[in-house]
């Protein structure tokens, strides 16, 4: 049993290059077609190349998603697509189609094929027939107790790769397989559109009542009847590590690149030290409470995860305000803004491998020259000097809550 990879979600170039920086081992993502998430950046084929580059630099695994199911006018343009990825040497394809995984045997012979999540993979015979049909590695339902995995880990052959989500957002519906957003919306989330209408507030209307709403509540006066809790194993890698798991997965290919950057730092780290039999670094631990998330839950690894009733909100209390682009020993930054902030404001700094440090924002220099204590137009570039010297891609925040 090695050490698990940290795999990283990377729905567009920033996340991409965010994942790698702070620590992935692994990202995946995918093109414009046949991924699970349609509105993520993703990559057009030009982009697919940049990034399966840009991983060989940095020693880092790429997985590409082809983990819709199809319909029967998506299969014809399959073949040459795989055959696409064959020819960039991807490092793995997700798929979650029995045909589709026909279809890189022919087309990517190449190429490793990972069964998806979606395919609802929950018992080690499932595993083992899939095994036999040419997939490598195996990524788990999530609807699994701890003592499940363990038991697939165990009973399936070692040269099977068993993978796991441990963090991010959860479906109300077995394995994804949700029927609900098309039936209300039109978006299929069997191709990678879901509306998420299980985060909708839904209220009773009666016959001989049109346009009356009667709120659906349960005892506590609860309204969000469908809305999941996310998933966050950070305090249990450990047990993830025992169980035989080869990779722990990070969901988010949808979320920001601050998401992305300081989940995969946190995994990172936890991996890290519970392979090196020492405590996590506490500072890490703090970071997944530091990023957009719903109230967590340990999934369904110690029992069910319990819906979160009260409201279909984020918990939202940092802002991202600029990215490090460069520093100096002297701690001369070059950075990127992303938010408006003041001379004086109460900030953090967070960078790879570095755990977050406080500090007072000092005034601002803008690429003409000019010194401001105020920096508001996105995407501008100035100057500000830190404490010490930073990685590039290191992040300055702030904390406001609601924003």
């Amino acid at each position: 049993m090695g050490k698990p990879e940290v795999l990283a979600p990377a729905g567009d170039r920033e996340r991409l290059e965010m994942a790698a920086a702070y620590g992935a081992d692994a990202v995946y993502l995918a093109g414009t077609a046949y991924g699970m998430r349609a509105f993520a950046g993703n990559f057009d084929r030009p982009g697919l190349e940049e990034a399966a580059a840009l991983c060989r630099r940095r020693g880092i695994k790429m997985h590409v998603t082809v983990n819709t199911l199809p319909r029967n006018h998506e299969i014809a343009a399959l073949p040459e697509y795989l055959a696409y990825l064959d020819s960039l040497r991807v490092d793995a394809v997700i798929v979650a189609d029995i045909g589709v995984l026909d279809l890189c045997r022919r087309y990517a012979p190449h190429v490793p094929v990972h069964m998806s999540t979606q395919t609802g993979i929950s018992n080690y015979e499932t595993a083992r027939v899939l095994h036999e049909m040419g997939v490598s590695r195996v990524i788990l339902a999530r609807e699994l107790s701890l003592e499940e995995v363990a038991e697939i880990c165990a009973k399936v052959p070692k040269s099977l790769e068993v993978e796991a989500f441990v963090h991010g957002a959860m479906c109300v519906s077995w394995s994804g397989r949700c029927l609900l957003s098309n039936y209300l919306t039109g978006r299929d989330a069997s191709r990678g559109a879901c509306a998420q209408p299980c985060r909708y507030k839904y209220a009773l209307m009666e016959e001989q009542r049109p346009g009356e709403f009667f709120p659906i509540l349960e005892e506590g006066n609860e309204t969000f009847l469908l809305n999941s809790r996310d998933m966050c194993m950070i305090d249990h890698v450990p047990e993830l590590i025992a169980a035989g798991l080869t990779s722990l997965k990070i969901e988010g290919r949808a979320k920001s690149a601050y998401y992305a950057a300081l989940t995969t730092a946190a995994y990172r780290e936890a991996v890290d030290a519970a392979w090196e039999h020492r405590p996590m670094h506490p500072a890490w631990r703090e970071e997944v409470e530091k990023v957009s998330h719903r109230p967590y839950s340990t999934g369904f690894y110690f029992g069910p995860p319990g819906q979160h009733t009260d409201d279909a909100q984020y918990i939202r209390d940092w802002q991202v305000l600029a990215v490090v682009l460069s520093c100096d020993p002297d701690g001369n930054a070059l950075m990127s803004l992303r938010n408006k902030f003041s001379a004086g404001d109460p900030i953090e700094v967070v960078g790879p491998g570095m755990p977050a440090f406080s500090l007072t924002a000092q005034p601002m220099t803008t690429q003409d020259g000019a010194v401001v204590s105020t920096v508001r137009n996105p995407q501008m570039q100035f100057r500000m000097r830190l404490p010490k010297q930073v990685p590039p891609l290191s992040m300055v925040r702030a904390n406001r809550p609601g924003v």
